[in-house]
């Protein structure tokens, strides 16, 4: 079944980039797009297994679009041309496979969670934070609006693009601010001041480390159409529930940056101080054919902790692809009966288990 389309950027020109993916022991993904004028090339058949997420249960459940382009020279690559080519294909997929138009279900690569501790360092951070989502949605038909008032407890992330600048670094050289421009991110402190350091990422740092303002440091980002539980107001700033913690990003009723929703938020069931967060859904040992190594259960270094509420994204079993050959008749798919729920956790999705977690409205 697909439930996703991953966008990704080539990080590479384009005649580059086609020979790379000519070649067998490089990874693969279903379409390129080219910068000048949209043409689409595909790669793999739709019915194929691409590796393209950094997540082998991703891509098992996924189509993944390469954009030429460098994440930090957008002008230069994010075509008009571009950007309409690849809504009407993400459209057509869509359409296809029934996928929603939303961003629980049309990831960035840069949402995609790495599988276990050990990857989380190594998942890209394509196509960056100066992707035009709030655009792509509009030429997907699928624009993000308030969907309710103060109330709903939920917000989307919307700040207006164009005067959206927050400042990033390494564009060029390590710890040099990039050029002034529009971005779909907004910034995550610890408390509702510019001056407050940066909420920290675990996962990328270990070692406590506040996160940065690098343009590759997604550890304390929110983009646009990223749906948050609503954690607290004070002025001008709004609180969201991310990373098992309180972040705070500016926003101001004259400018806002992100707008009010209503929906379904997952929380610890009564009794539990903490919940595991996993970057893949498990199936059950239970469920294993004779033959098929079980996957060891690996969590994420992070918490879902009580009191705190998180954007339910789908529904889904545990399930895992087994195949190791590129002949599929060798494949096998084992499906557990165990049910999770993928969550917006922070910059990048999660999952937990249903078996932990409660299911609520937003606003209650």
């Amino acid at each position: 079944m697909i439930d996703y389309i991953v966008i990704h950027d080539t990080e590479g020109s384009w005649d580059t980039t086609i020979k790379l993916v000519q070649d067998p022991t490089y990874v693969s993904w279903q379409y390129t797009l080219r910068s000048s004028d949209g043409h689409i090339a595909q790669h793999v058949p739709l019915k194929d297994v691409a590796w393209h997420a950094g997540n082998w249960y991703v891509n098992a459940k996924s189509i993944g679009l390469e954009h030429e382009g460098f994440l930090t020279a957008p002008d230069a690559w994010y075509t008009e041309a571009m950007y309409r080519s690849s809504a009407r294909l993400v459209k057509w997929l869509a359409r296809r496979y029934g996928i929603p138009l939303d961003r629980q279900h049309i990831l960035g690569h840069d949402n995609v969670p790495g599988t276990t501790a050990t990857t989380i360092k190594g998942m890209h951070t394509d196509p960056g934070p100066y992707w035009d989502w709030a655009h792509y949605f509009s030429l997907l038909g699928a624009p993000f609006h308030r969907t309710a008032g103060a109330s709903g407890g939920l917000v989307t992330i919307r700040p207006d693009y164009e005067t959206n600048e927050p400042v990033y670094t390494g564009c060029e050289t390590a710890g040099q601010e990039c050029a002034p421009h529009g971005s779909s991110a907004v910034r995550l402190h610890t408390a509702p001041s510019d001056d407050a350091p940066l909420v920290k990422d675990i996962g990328l740092r270990p070692d406590g480390a506040d996160s940065t303002t690098g343009v590759n440091d997604t550890g304390a980002r929110a983009t646009t159409g990223q749906q948050y539980a609503l954690a607290g107001r004070q002025g001008d700033w709004t609180a969201i529930w991310y990373l098992g913690q309180q972040a705070w990003f500016r926003n101001p009723r004259r400018r806002p940056t992100a707008v009010y929703g209503k929906g379904l938020v997952v929380t610890p069931k009564p009794g539990l101080a903490e919940v595991p967060v996993y970057g893949r859904a498990y199936p059950e040992k239970e469920a294993y054919p004779e033959g098929v190594p079980v996957q060891a259960v690996s969590p994420l270094p992070y918490k879902l902790l009580a009191g705190q509420r998180y954007a339910l994204g789908l529904r889904t079993q545990g399930e895992y692809l087994w195949a190791t050959t590129f002949d599929g008749s060798g494949h096998i798919v084992v499906r557990g009966q165990d049910i999770y729920y993928q969550i917006q956790f922070g910059h990048r999705v999660a999952f937990v288990r249903a078996a932990d977690v409660r299911v609520r409205r937003s606003g209650r």
